[in-house]
């Protein structure tokens, strides 16, 4: 019997930087039905040589990636039960794709792929289908840990890159599972990099990294692979007014997913620097009603007692008032810049934590009482 199945969380609107509405949706999970294909996931090429077989030397080196990166890439499938109107559970399918990253059967995703799944199976180079349970996640970065027992088969990971050293123009391979047809692989060119990308309210894809390779529903949490094989992103969103490939994808760096798979591999949680003091937003209007020497920053409210912020002499709001219908605590620090970058919004501050690790000193910029100051503050961890 056919199961009831339905557009995902994961394949929904998101916001790129202030271009709001404009059909940037996350490539790929919950699609719809995932339909078995009846193409070969992994056909035998008979090339021996790139030469004899007719083929130039960029193709021979796509044949070369493919076959060898392939065999790691995972085809994921998501179930949960949900319930219709009438209270009756409805069996709920989702799909997406990962990679192995080690011998120990841990492989890396997206978030929104495994996100609320009751069970979740991978299927790899083999059709054996392997049950895989959840390590962990980061939720600000969309990235996920899972695990499969291997049963004693050998898989070769991929190898991981250094996304620091990306190049506009450079050639991206993409491999993943659109629209459910397993394996398959894209290829274009690295088209931009650092672009942020807002997905949510607090969660964004920090230095993206933007490519034409094709991404569609289904290759989330894909690798995104340079030309020596090595994979320098995953695969995780898109932009497209028609909901289809328009050749503007975005993958999260592999150093970023690399941290944070360590750390869950490690300490089974993401390790995030924190600066232990909370803040708003200031605006020309907000700063004119309470006499502010600036015109953009974040109003620190609250000082977390025995926190970085608070060791580093950092002031607190000292006094509640209102303007309008918002209640402020006003008073304390004007936080202006961190390290000589700007801070005008909370995603601002965000940005600049996750780039951070706990541990690490960094100078905040602060207005107090019309006076600009330098204070160093080491970061904590939370």
């Amino acid at each position: 019997m056919k199961q009831n199945l339905r557009e995902g969380r994961a394949v929904r609107f998101l916001t790129i930087g202030l271009i709001i509405g404009l059909g940037a949706y996350w490539a790929g999970s919950r699609y719809g039905p995932h339909t078995p294909t009846t193409v070969n996931a992994h056909p035998t090429l008979a090339i021996t040589n790139g030469t004899e077989s007719g083929l130039d030397p960029t193709e021979t080196e796509n044949v070369r990636i493919y076959r060898q990166a392939s065999p790691a890439v995972a085809n994921i499938v998501t179930r949960t039960v949900e319930y219709d109107f009438f209270y009756n559970p409805v069996p709920v399918e989702g799909a997406g794709s990962g990679f192995l990253i080690d011998t120990d059967g841990h492989i890396l995703t997206n978030l929104h792929v495994v996100q609320g799944a009751q069970t979740i199976e991978v299927t790899l180079s083999d059709p054996t289908p392997y049950t895989a349970k959840l390590i962990g996640a980061d939720t600000r970065n969309d990235i996920a840990l899972i695990q499969i027992d291997t049963k004693g088969k050998k898989f070769t990971p991929l190898p991981l890159g250094d996304s620091r050293n990306l190049l506009v123009g450079q050639r991206a391979l993409a491999i993943g599972n659109p629209f459910g047809f397993s394996s398959t692989l894209t290829t274009g060119i690295v088209s931009a990099l650092g672009r942020t990308v807002q997905t949510g309210p607090t969660t964004f894809i920090d230095e993206a990294i933007q490519t034409d390779a094709s991404i569609n529903r289904g290759n989330s949490g894909g690798p995104l692979l340079d030309s020596h094989g090595q994979v320098i992103g995953i695969n995780s969103a898109i932009y497209s007014p028609s909901g289809a490939a328009a050749g503007i994808g975005f993958a999260i760096p592999i150093n970023t997913a690399r941290r944070v798979a360590e750390d869950l591999i490690k300490y089974g949680r993401v390790r995030r620097a924190t600066l232990g003091a909370e803040g708003r937003a200031i605006w020309p209007g907000l700063a004119e009603a309470l006499n502010l020497n600036v015109q953009q920053g974040i109003l620190i409210e609250h000082v977390e007692p025995g926190g970085p912020a608070a060791l580093a002499g950092i002031h607190g709001g000292t006094k509640s008032g209102r303007l309008g219908l918002q209640q402020l605590v006003v008073g304390g620090d004007v936080l202006i810049a961190i390290d000589g970058k700007a801070v005008t919004s909370q995603m601002d501050l965000n940005l600049l934590l996750n780039r951070s690790q706990p541990g690490d000193t960094i100078t905040l910029t602060l207005m107090r009482n019309g006076q600009k100051m330098n204070i160093p503050v080491k970061l904590g961890e939370s």
